[in-house]
């Protein structure tokens, strides 16, 4: 097939699975065109598959705002135009649905149907989709879509009940490299950050409210009172300027090393002992699903999706959303029990190949199928 997908370009969970799968579907044979305004952070090889339009807005006086919206919609036109799309595969439902609906119809008076697969993600339905100025458009997008999946249960459930959907959604689950995402031996870059044994414990993410950052500091703190450990903060965001601050009123400034945004992250599971996300809302939570890929247990909420990913007291703890006492105490429970820790990592493996590239593509290829045979 050949397949326009359009994503965010960035770090979080939406292009990095948008990406990945574009990758993927490009090693199965199929030809790939991203769309979107930069070059996707995971977009980093070459393939004879892969192809990248880059969307550029007009900066004209008479804009306050550049309007991404049409351009991409323009772009979008172009590309199905002179590449002869077969559909569209769209990531989050503002602005790329509704962008999508836009190009669809445009190529329709041309006399060229491409249709439109939607991948809702979160917070594309759990903080944009509350806005009342988005709502109707959400709604409308998803209904008009030619085909909707979503990456987990949770999230599907959450689509209906907000917006009163009727038609069908299909769930299809993230996925992991298990090659990529693997335990490596990475003893030279542990002594670097641990010159005394110290345990690890990693977070990442984009450092926004939801991602509860303060609860990573408190429950690591209740973890350093207790035993020798460093924590590794990945990522970047609104919270981080905040969340430095706090270390340091903590005392903890030397424990805490604030890494920004990294692409070999699997390195970093390499050497961490605990990986932990104490998220108020996740709609999946593909973090967690790498670090266990790496045989890193997880200590997490029990919030959205992340429940579908980690199994409590098998691959991690899954805690209640704000209680940090309880995850250090789970955490402290696996990093002073080597046996315990070393039957965890194991299981955390094994539940990771259950979302294998193998196991996932396939199923994303079913539904353009579907859609292209209607």
């Amino acid at each position: 097939m050949n397949i326009g997908i359009v994503c965010y370009p960035t770090y979080g969970g939406s292009g990095v699975v948008a990406t990945e799968l574009g990758k993927s579907l490009a090693h199965r044979g199929h030809t790939i065109h991203f769309i979107t305004y930069n070059r996707p952070i995971r977009l980093d090889l070459f393939s004879e598959n892969i192809f990248y339009h880059e969307v550029r807005t007009p900066d004209y006086p008479l804009f306050e705002f550049s309007p991404y919206e049409s351009a991409l919609a323009g772009t979008m036109v172009g590309v199905a135009q002179f590449h002869k799309i077969d559909l569209f595969h769209v990531h989050y439902a503002i602005p790329h649905a509704a962008v999508a609906f836009m190009a669809r119809s445009i190529l329709k008076e041309m006399g060229i149907h491409v249709p439109v697969v939607t991948t809702l993600h979160g917070t594309d339905i759990t903080l944009v989709g509350k806005n009342r100025s988005f709502e109707s458009v959400v709604k409308f997008s998803i209904e008009q879509s030619d085909g909707v999946t979503t990456v987990s249960e949770f999230m599907r459930q959450e689509t209906v009940d907000r917006f009163q959907i009727k038609r069908p959604i299909d769930v299809i689950h993230n996925f992991v490299d298990m090659n990529r995402f693997s335990r490596q031996n990475k003893d030279h870059f542990r002594k670097m950050v641990t010159s005394k044994g110290e345990k690890i414990v990693v977070h990442t993410s984009n450092f926004r409210r939801v991602k509860r950052i303060g609860d990573v500091l408190a429950a690591f703190a209740l973890i350093r009172k207790e035993i020798p450990a460093k924590l590794l903060m990945v990522g970047d965001g609104p919270d981080r300027r905040a969340a430095e601050d706090r270390a340091r009123e903590l005392g903890l400034q030397d424990d805490i090393l604030f890494l920004g945004n990294q692409n070999a992250v699997e390195e970093l599971y390499s050497i961490g002992d605990l990986f932990m996300i104490p998220s108020e809302s996740e709609a999946f939570g593909l973090s967690a699903l790498e670090a266990l890929a790496c045989g890193v247990p997880v200590s997490s909420s029990n919030a959205g999706g992340l429940t579908e990913v980690v199994i409590d007291g098998v691959t991690g703890y899954a805690s209640a959303v704000g209680d940090v006492e309880d995850m250090a105490r789970n955490a402290l429970s696996l990093l002073t029990d080597d046996v315990k820790w070393q039957q965890f990592s194991e299981n955390a493996r094994i539940h990771a190949a259950n979302f294998t590239q193998e196991a996932i593509i396939p199923r994303y290829e079913a539904v353009y199928e579907r859609v292209l045979a209607r």
